[in-house]
């Protein structure tokens, strides 16, 4: 079966998701410093993430269905590098178990929530065609959506409790989300492989 090619109208989109994404990510990683909070330095890289996935999706756009699988293979990769850096920062964050400040947490969750939103609004309409790439760009945006509600969620928990531990279950679960994105791009990527090695190979080189 064969995947469509993305849409030439999605170019436009993916370019202005990805400057949202990539402004967002300086004011996340900034409070995330400032504060100490595992989950926004989780969440801030997701934004770097999707900057890149959208960058490289703007420039993939027009390319053959075998370079669109082989695409979508790199970016299901970049999806398991933000979970791999929050593992690790966790492991840092487990030596002084500090609460974040709960306020800047939880205001910093809202801003992420809204962008988001915005950026999984705007790439709805797209998400059904173009296969891997396309996919790639929705499932980023909707999951991080999911992600900022833990953030809000333990942002409140932080300031009932005063414990880090909201702040590290969230920050696991946005770990979580990101591989189980990979999995699902990656998926997809395989299966515009497959309809590639189907194809005459004058057509798959079109």
């Amino acid at each position: 079966m064969n995947q469509p090619a993305p849409d030439p109208a999605l170019r436009p989109v993916v370019a202005r998701v990805a400057g949202l994404n990539l402004a967002y990510f300086g004011i996340e990683v900034s409070v995330a410093l400032a504060i100490g909070s595992l989950a926004l330095i989780a969440d801030s890289l997701d934004f770097l993430e999707d900057a890149a996935i959208n960058l490289l999706i703007f420039a993939g756009i027009g390319w053959s269905v075998r370079n669109r699988a082989r695409l979508g293979i790199v970016l299901a990769g970049i999806l398991l590098l933000p979970a791999l850096a929050t593992a690790y920062a966790a492991w840092i964050k487990f030596a002084t178990m500090a609460p974040p400040a709960p306020i800047p947490l939880t205001l910093t969750g809202l801003g992420a929530l809204a962008v988001n939103l915005t950026c999984a609004m705007m790439l709805a309409r797209h998400r059904s065609g173009g296969g891997s790439l396309t996919r790639a760009a929705y499932l980023s945006a909707r999951n991080d959506a999911f992600a900022n509600l833990a953030i809000i969620a333990a942002g409140l928990a932080t300031a009932l409790t005063l414990s880090a531990w909201p702040d590290l279950i969230a920050a696991a679960g946005i770990a979580v989300l990101n591989a189980d994105s990979a999995g699902d791009i990656l998926r997809a990527a395989r299966a515009e492989w497959r309809a590639a090695e189907a194809r005459p190979e004058n057509e798959a080189r079109s």
